[in-house]
């Protein structure tokens, strides 16, 4: 009779045998545990870093639900603006000040400098970002030291009170369209995003954005556009969110109505978590 652990071998095989090849290996750096980094910070001691950054939120970084609490990340984790709104919690380890109480920061900002080897991930945070990393009262004193030591980890994001937004730009015209996304809850980085129209003469079909700059996206149809339009957002994870009737051709910002998250390709969304969890069986099985 087979062991356990190669009864747990099999089963993971026959995940790997129906999902992307790379699938398991994306799900387990998402969810990992926590990791040796490097936190620097920028901007005021008490501000917010920048005005909105590489990602292109503008002033809505030192407001609710950012709150400041913002870090620009070195290039792996800014990720040529994939990496826009996606959450992290930091905790700090190499200095007296350490609170050790974990922070969760947004990456709003790319810090291009920041060396990003392999094993020491940098986060260039905001001023108020890294003060609450200390214990009470000495936020200076840790500040003070300029660059410590920190651990990390991937996390979701929670925007209380929020739903996914979808800004439009202002160089938007009838026959381009340019959007920022705002406040999806993913835990892993956008990795496409789709438009259909559904005005009148509509084809009803999903037409591919191309990213313009960090958390931008944009379509250059050549002609009119008709909406109201429907949004899909594809994760690198595989996850889709589609926002039903999202926006007008109207600038401003607009919040969609979303169907929820499914699975990208033929798998139901139910088969799709199931091989994920047998993804993750097979790297336990792996460290029996």
């Amino acid at each position: 009779m087979a062991s356990k652990r190669q009864q747990l071998f099999y089963i993971g095989i026959t995940a790997f045998a129906i999902l992307h090849p790379c699938a398991c290996i994306e799900f387990h750096r998402e969810l990992s545990s926590w990791s040796n980094g490097l936190a620097t910070w920028y901007g005021a001691a008490d501000g917010a870093g920048s005005e909105g950054g590489a990602c292109g939120y503008q002033n809505a970084v030192d407001q609710p639900p950012f709150s400041s609490m913002i870090a620009a990340g070195c290039p792996s984790i800014y990720d040529y603006g994939k990496g826009c709104g996606t959450c992290y919690q930091l905790v700090c380890t190499g200095n007296e000040a350490c609170s050790g109480i974990p922070v969760t920061v947004v990456i709003t900002d790319e810090c291009p400098g920041c060396p990003c080897p392999d094993e020491q991930v940098h986060f260039d945070m905001s001023g108020t970002a890294f003060g609450a990393l200390a214990k009470p009262g000495q936020d200076n004193q840790l500040r003070a030291a300029g660059a410590i030591q920190i651990q990390y980890t991937r996390v979701q994001c929670q925007w209380p009170g929020v739903g996914l937004t979808f800004s439009v730009d202002s160089g938007s015209n009838p026959n381009y369209l340019a959007v920022l996304i705002e406040y999806d809850d993913s835990d892993s980085d956008l990795s496409s995003v789709d438009i259909m129209q559904s005005g009148p003469g509509a084809t009803g079909q999903w037409i591919p954005m191309q990213q313009s700059w960090g958390a931008v996206w944009r379509l250059n149809s050549g002609s009119a556009l008709q909406g109201p339009f429907n949004i899909r957002l594809t994760f690198s994870s595989g996850r889709v969110l589609v926002a039903s009737n999202a926006m007008a051709m109207t600038r401003g910002r607009h919040s969609g109505a979303c169907r929820g998250y499914e699975a990208a390709g033929t798998m139901s969304g139910l088969l799709f978590y199931h091989l994920l969890l047998l993804c993750v069986v097979l790297q336990l099985s792996t460290a029996m």
